[in-house]
């Protein structure tokens, strides 16, 4: 019943964010990133959008490439989790306070996750200030480990991993 609420609560406040949000929409389809190549971030994001049957969302599609980068599904704990990585990382935004301040209140069952995911996003070199638009023809595993070690990653998606599992 939590979680449903904060589906709920995501999905309202992403249609009004996305009224008011001053950006440019990349007019891209998941279809044109799968034609690009199989190396690069933007092939990964659109086998991440085609696995989860989703499309980019106008103006926000680089919260999509944040997925994508640090290895976070779309469960609601997930998206707490990418958004206390974000934080850390030195993101700040009105939606990503709503986020952390409601999820963690609503779901406190994962606060380690979150804990994790915080230092997870304090270790990475920053990320949050790209134009994701112009790494899409970047290589991935090149592009990801500019951000994050690969042990930073191994060890972060092993205990994302087991704590999900366990609760």
């Amino acid at each position: 019943m939590r979680k449903q609420l904060i589906n709920w609560l995501f999905e309202k406040s992403m249609m009004l964010y996305c009224r008011f949000k001053n950006k440019q929409a990349w007019n891209i389809t998941t279809e044109e990133l799968l034609q690009m190549s199989h190396h690069t971030f933007g092939h990964h994001l659109g086998t991440f959008l085609n696995q989860n049957g989703f499309e980019l969302i106008p103006k926000v599609e680089r919260h999509d490439a944040y997925h994508v980068l640090t290895g976070m599904g779309t469960t609601v704990e997930e998206e707490i989790a990418l958004q206390y990585i974000c934080f850390a990382n030195g993101k700040r935004t009105p939606y990503l306070f709503g986020v952390l301040l409601l999820g963690t209140l609503i779901l406190p069952d994962y606060a380690s996750l979150y804990i994790k995911a915080y230092r997870f996003g304090k270790n990475a070199r920053t990320f949050h200030h790209f134009d994701y638009k112009q790494v899409l023809p970047v290589p991935f595993h090149q592009f990801q480990d500019m951000i994050f070690s690969e042990a930073m990653r191994k060890q972060f998606i092993t205990y994302k991993s087991t704590q999900i599992s366990a609760i």
